[in-house]
């Protein structure tokens, strides 16, 4: 066993050894590493992916007719990334940060949509930026419902924290005063166009019930130190040179470093944590070169866990040892179950007439946002829960219905197109504890490793909330007397959303959850998971800002803890 073995060569031990361990740059990741180092911790983060080093991002800077497809995929894109292609986020243009699906199989039960990043930074280059705290409408949803378990935490455990890291990430806002949706500490908000205020007056005065707020989003409207404001070019997915809007890159790792704290290694992945028998606690981890093949093991006190949901669960259930068979600190059999997404929807537009002779400055990279107004005060009976709407309005980059050739053709381009409204629902998935993810023994990964199983779908709650959102889309359209109203029935698949979480949950019994309220393993103490794994439930709105409050407590705690010598 790997406990057996820990001391057969001290010297590479001790070069090998750390205060702490970080697997996984992400979001998640590169709080844990920033806040370890900055308590005096000597860290190591591990990260399977390639390096990307800000600013220096490869096509940030890049015109539309440097690429060879104009932005389109290749057949070749599609064939090496038959998954990742299928989500709205991976192009031409940034293809370069997302994972080989042909090297990194997994099987899908029933389809599953895992979108991976594959560089240092993870998901952090790809979010969409969207930051909304969580309430106890959330956080006491399991108790109150009777599903799953309690949360071991409310929103007062955590406020502080997200004061802590809005601070920090810059979060663009507005008070808004809606119960559901807690205010923040935000810098100045981004402003709404003409057809989107026309909207806002108009709903608000219509339905008592809904708000229409300016998106809360890590887009700089404000100086942060050592990054710039936002550009307003909307190309947040290419890199942001600037360091306009919040990554590991850009934010959490250079805070790191200054440190002198952090050693970063790239194209580490990490195969299983090492788990000492003697004095019950994790000892470090086994990681193989990508690049060499080569296997190499790191020693640390504590381990923060981040790799990201999915690759989460396989790090645990691929860790097996005498005490733990099924996994590290998997007594409870929880560890990856009740895996959930938020489902979205697919279409819901239209267009609208009036405002012409009216345009808008720069690509305000932020829609706006209506807030949960469903199973709030008054009950549905199809459905539990609720949803969030995100939208926007802009103009099509051209009159396409203009006649003609040559000159006028050529002038008739150059006038922009009719106004367009569109709504985008996430709506909440409930935890399912057969919504799971397994070993797979029998499909292997370009390592040899074994991959997943992965085995979820959205269920007859959420079927019957993404039919509402429709409805309700429809409903705001026709009331604001929108033209040419387009729905598209039906509803993304699992993952889609990039919201994957819940497989290693915390709770207050190690009977039936993975982790206590501070993110620590019940059955392994010096082990910490933050990612989305740790979620009890979905919510209704995003999630990052969640993880990353929850983050920062945690790796407060793991230090605390270590100097009162309980780890």
């Amino acid at each position: 066993m790997p406990g057996d073995t820990l001391h057969l060569n001290t010297q590479a031990t001790r070069k090998n050894t750390y205060d702490a361990i970080v697997i996984g740059s992400g979001i998640s990741g590169g709080w844990a590493a920033k806040e370890l180092c900055e308590k005096g911790l000597k860290v190591l983060m591990l990260e399977r992916g390639s390096k990307v080093e800000h600013p220096n991002y490869l096509t940030a800077t890049k015109n539309p007719w440097d690429f060879p497809h104009r932005g389109k995929l290749s057949t070749e894109d599609r064939r090496i990334h038959y998954v990742q292609q299928r989500h709205y986020s991976f192009r031409d243009d940034n293809k370069h940060f997302y994972i080989n699906d042909k090297e990194n199989p997994y099987q899908e039960t029933k389809r599953f949509d895992w979108i991976r990043g594959d560089i240092v930074g993870g998901r952090s280059l790809l979010w969409a930026r969207a930051c909304f705290r969580w309430s106890d409408l959330d956080f006491e949803a399991n108790a109150k419902d009777g599903i799953a378990v309690d949360w071991p935490i409310r929103y007062k455990d955590i406020a502080p924290w997200y004061d802590y890291v809005e601070d920090f990430i810059g979060v663009s806002g507005q008070a808004d005063g809606i119960p559901q949706l807690p205010d923040g500490k935000f810098q100045p908000p981004m402003e709404m166009n003409c057809v989107e205020k026309f909207f806002k007056s108009e709903i608000e005065k219509k339905f008592n019930d809904r708000k229409v707020i300016i998106g809360r989003t890590a887009n700089l409207t404000a100086p942060v130190k050592g990054r710039g404001l936002c550009q307003y070019r909307n190309l947040c997915h290419r890199g942001c040179p600037f360091g306009a809007y919040f990554s590991t890159n850009a934010s959490t790792l250079p805070a790191a470093f200054a440190t002198g704290n952090l050693t970063l290694k790239d194209h580490s992945l990490v195969n299983q944590i090492l788990y000492d028998e003697k004095n019950q606690r994790a000892s470090g981890v086994e990681v193989i070169n990508t690049e060499t093949n080569q296997t190499e093991t790191y020693f640390a006190r504590i381990i923060f866990l981040n790799a990201a949901t999915v690759a989460t669960t396989f790090i645990l259930l691929n860790s097996k040892s005498s005490r733990f068979p099924n996994g590290l600190g998997n007594g409870s059999d929880q560890v990856g179950r009740n895996l959930m997404d938020h489902h979205k929807t697919l279409n819901i537009s239209a267009k609208i007439d009036g405002y012409e002779d009216k345009y808008y400055f720069g690509r305000r990279p932020n829609g706006i946002y209506i807030p949960r107004f469903r199973n709030v005060k008054e009950k549905r009976s199809d459905y539990i829960r609720g949803f969030g709407m995100q939208a926007g309005a802009g103009r099509d980059r051209s009159n396409s219905n203009t006649l003609g050739i040559g000159v006028a053709l050529k002038e008739g381009m150059t006038e922009p197109g009719s106004w367009f409204f569109g709504f985008t629902g996430f709506g909440e998935c409930l935890p399912y504890v057969d919504n799971r993810v397994t070993l797979n023994p029998d499909l292997k990964d370009k390592w040899g490793r074994n991959s997943l199983t992965v085995d979820a779908e959205f269920r007859d709650n959420e079927k019957s909330m993404n039919k509402d959102i429709l409805a309700a889309g429809r409903e705001m359209l026709e009331a604001i007397g929108a033209k040419d109203i387009h729905i598209t029935e039906g509803m993304s698949f699992p993952g889609n959303s990039n919201h994957e979480m819940g497989t290693a949950r915390m709770g207050k019994d190690p009977k039936t959850s993975v982790l206590n309220a501070f993110n620590q393993m019940h059955e392994v103490k010096n082990v910490f998971i933050t990612d989305g794994s740790a979620m009890v439930s979905s919510g209704w709105v995003n999630p990052s800002l969640t993880y990353m409050a929850l983050t920062a407590r945690a790796a407060n705690h793991a230090v605390e803890e270590l100097k009162r010598g309980n780890l």
